[in-house]
């Protein structure tokens, strides 16, 4: 395939001038490709799958935006071309097979290929999160910065019983309160502390850009199908906000710490 594409912005930023400390991220926002590529050789139902995107994120993180006045930046393409939140490299990065599923159009793609998908969808989307983090930081305290992602009911077989997942690494300062607020206001949810995903194995984005400057950061995984439809998307809006209003009202929290 060769790299001869006309794209429209692969990222899109939205409430730019949102003045409150919180940026949020969705690496994995829609199922978009651009019509050079064919859809990798995939149908249209794959599209609509979550292998090639993380299903309800896309409007969970504009409700969010909306509710705390912040920015808030979107992948503009799917991660079945390149994965925002993986390293580079990385064989999970441009995947040739995803929950069984090939992708023809991932297999044995040459190194010229892969790096136009790294400048093209990938950079651009991580210079437009380090730009809008750095306008936010410019006007107020440290920003707290929030990924958003969902993941399947069932995968490679099994089910998955938790209702969201509080994905965190080395920092604390969101991810302990916030399992311990959902925890005790929500009694009746399944809560998974790095779970069904482990913020000390999956975390590019939030790594990158929040932990690395000290800043404090987690990464919320909702179970897709509590967020596949506009009610849903509302009822966990008001859910994870709530949750993130009480941890982050907390002025402390506002500030960089290296762990």
């Amino acid at each position: 395939m060769k790299p001869q594409i006309t794209l429209d912005t692969p990222y899109e930023v939205i409430n730019a001038e949102g003045r409150t400390p919180v940026l949020l991220l969705c690496d994995h926002a829609t199922p978009r490709m651009p019509s050079e590529y064919a859809q990798l050789g995939l149908p249209d139902s794959a599209l609509q799958q979550h292998i090639a995107y993380d299903i309800g994120t896309e409007a969970l993180t504009r409700l969010l935006a909306q509710r705390f006045n912040c920015p808030a930046v979107l992948s503009g393409y799917s991660r079945l071309l390149i994965d925002c939140n993986r390293q580079p490299g990385d064989p999970t990065s441009i995947i040739p097979i995803s929950d069984g599923v090939i992708i023809p159009g991932n297999q044995a793609i040459s190194d010229q290929e892969a790096a136009f998908r790294l400048e093209a969808f990938f950079w651009p989307y991580h210079h437009a999160v380090t730009q809008t983090l750095a306008q936010l930081w410019r006007h107020g305290p440290a920003p707290a910065v929030i990924s958003l992602h969902s993941f399947t009911p069932c995968f490679s077989g099994l089910n998955r019983p938790w209702h969201v997942g509080v994905l965190w690494n080395h920092d604390p300062r969101i991810a302990q309160p916030l399992l311990r607020w959902l925890h005790d206001r929500h009694p009746d949810l399944v809560i998974g502390d790095n779970e069904p995903y482990s913020g000390r194995e999956i975390g590019f984005t939030v790594d990158r850009h929040a932990g690395a400057a000290g800043l404090p950061h987690v990464a919320l995984e909702i179970r897709q199908d509590l967020i596949a439809d506009p009610d849903g998307q509302a009822h966990w809006a008001v859910i994870i906000g709530d949750a993130l209003e009480a941890v982050l009202s907390n002025a402390s929290v506002h500030q960089v710490e290296h762990y």
